[in-house]
């Protein structure tokens, strides 16, 4: 039987552009893995990581242009949108090359022999090494930051792990030529093609999951396809870690004194966030509880207002068209929900913009109301109005994990008066980002940013932005009592490499 075609299509359309591919067979993935397993000697070297990190990001700006035309032609994101989303990738591919040759991320500690404690320690040396091949799930709406050259590649890679990625149906063409840039970056240093395998498929996705050689995997996109990704990792003879980033609704709590200080601020803010990229961020504000009242009117008029003049926009492919105007619709069915700016179908292959209303108090106990405590991926939002503290606690009480969770104070309550403290208390169990008097949509990769949370927005509590995201690709080893001629470089006394560690409770440098 002929494997199946893997084609482009151009989602403006529904059209199909070309074929690029067919998707991977077993034995394929077989081979694309055992590759990777094969080159992982090859990273074995940090300086050379650093150099190859740099070069992907180096290749992928001399190719800018083809890659930018190919990306908007499979997601209709817009050559703005793009550039700004390559050049957020480069620039995440060079701190993690910074990463790799500072070696902080080893986490190096020596405890020498001590016979007067009790009990006594032997000598204890204890770093980080690659977990192995690392299999790769793009996603849909970030082409470059979360797929074959974003931030779950290049931080594998920075560990010392081969990839093999499998690519996205909504961006095939782009995947091909992405895996070639980066493979030409590897030829640069003399890596073999095989750190970076690239597969097609449904059921290349399920082969790689389950291939004894992988030992770990990353992914991106929805609470179904991410859970039985999950399960199946879990359900190998051998687990392996899953880093899964799944749904979120992303809630936000806007109080009686920020509305009535700066309503209509607080609305045009919203709509920015809740609109941008046609409403395909993972961190898109979902639900929003704003208070009943004269400031919360102010508010859903703001918020209308901005929302109108938001044109419409196409969507990633037909079937997240199909599922977002399905899924308001049944919203909008639900009792006590209204539309101050019914959102939906646009033209035949656009949606449009909106958002709905409902009393929060239908929101505080299970009932057919739960679908709105759900993601629904596309331009809306849901505003909750409440009557006093007890909803908001009520309603907060019965959302499941998040990636973020926002709320708007007054001057007043940010300087500590208020309830700014005790909502800020109510809202760090539910996220792994808590934003103060901003917007959740904007995820800057630094340092100390976290990209995570808790089921089902992340089935880990790691992030997968930020130089921490390191962390998943690596496990610790402790050597005890081994001579020094027999230790790895990283952990002898004279420290050739040069690394930060602490040694018998002291931090070096």
């Amino acid at each position: 039987m002929a494997a199946a075609p893997v084609w482009s299509v151009d989602p403006r359309t529904g059209k199909q552009r070309e074929q690029v591919a067919v998707e991977a067979t077993a034995q394929e993935v077989d081979a694309a893995v055992r590759a990777a397993h094969e080159a992982r000697h090859a990273l074995a070297d940090r300086g050379v990581r650093a150099a190859f990190l740099r070069s992907c990001a180096d290749e992928l700006e001399a190719a800018r242009d083809g890659l930018i035309e190919t990306a908007d032609a499979e997601t209709a994101l817009g050559p703005v949108r793009l550039n700004g989303e390559l050049a957020r990738t480069c620039y995440q591919l060079r701190a993690f090359a910074g990463i790799v040759e500072e070696g902080a991320f080893l986490d190096v500690i020596i405890d020498h022999p001590d016979d007067t404690a009790t009990p006594p320690v032997p000598d204890l040396r204890r770093c980080k090494v690659p977990l192995g091949v690392v299999a790769v799930y793009s996603a849909s709406n970030f082409p470059f930051a979360f797929s074959v050259t974003g931030g779950d590649t290049a931080s594998a890679l920075a560990a010392g792990c081969p990839v093999v990625v499998k690519a996205h149906p909504d961006h095939p063409a782009l995947s091909e030529l992405a895996a070639k840039v980066l493979r030409r970056a590897a030829a640069r240093h003399g890596l073999p093609d095989g750190v970076l395998g690239l597969v097609h498929g449904f059921d290349a996705g399920l082969e790689l999951i389950r291939h004894p050689l992988v030992a770990a995997a990353g992914f991106t996109g929805s609470v179904r396809g991410g859970r039985a990704l999950f399960d199946a990792a879990a359900a190998r003879p051998v687990p392996i870690p899953f880093h899964g980033e799944l749904g979120s609704l992303n809630p936000v709590v806007v109080t009686e004194a920020a509305v009535a200080e700066r309503a209509e601020e607080i609305g045009a803010g919203l709509a920015g966030s809740m609109t941008l990229g046609v409403g395909q961020f993972c961190v898109k504000p979902g639900l929003v509880l704003v208070p009943a009242g004269a400031g919360g009117d102010r508010l859903v008029k703001s918020l209308t207002d901005a929302v109108s003049n938001v044109e419409s926009g196409v969507m990633l492919d037909h079937r997240m068209r199909d599922n977002f105007v399905a899924g308001v619709a049944e919203r909008a069915r639900l009792d006590g929900v209204e539309s101050p700016l019914t959102p939906g179908a646009g033209s035949e292959h656009t949606v449009s913009a909106g958002f709905l209303t409902v009393p929060a108090e239908k929101l505080t106990r299970e009932g057919e109301h739960d679908l709105l405590l759900e993601e629904c991926f596309g331009p809306v939002t849901v505003v909750a109005r409440y009557t006093d503290e007890t909803e908001v606690r009520a309603v907060l009480s019965r959302l499941p994990g998040n990636l973020t969770a926002t709320v708007q104070l007054s001057a007043e309550e940010a300087r500590g008066q208020g309830r700014g403290a005790e909502l800020l208390a109510e809202l760090t169990p539910l996220a792994g980002r808590i934003v103060v008097n901003g917007w959740p949509t904007g995820v800057a990769v630094a340092p100390a940013q976290h990209h995570g949370g808790l089921y089902p927005a992340t089935t880990s509590t790691s992030t997968s932005v930020g130089g921490t995201a390191i962390e998943r690709w690596l496990r610790p080893v402790v050597y005890q009592n081994t001579p020094e001629a027999l230790l790895p470089p990283e952990l002898r006394d004279d420290n050739p490499l040069g690394l930060p560690r602490r040694v018998d409770g002291r931090l070096e440098r």
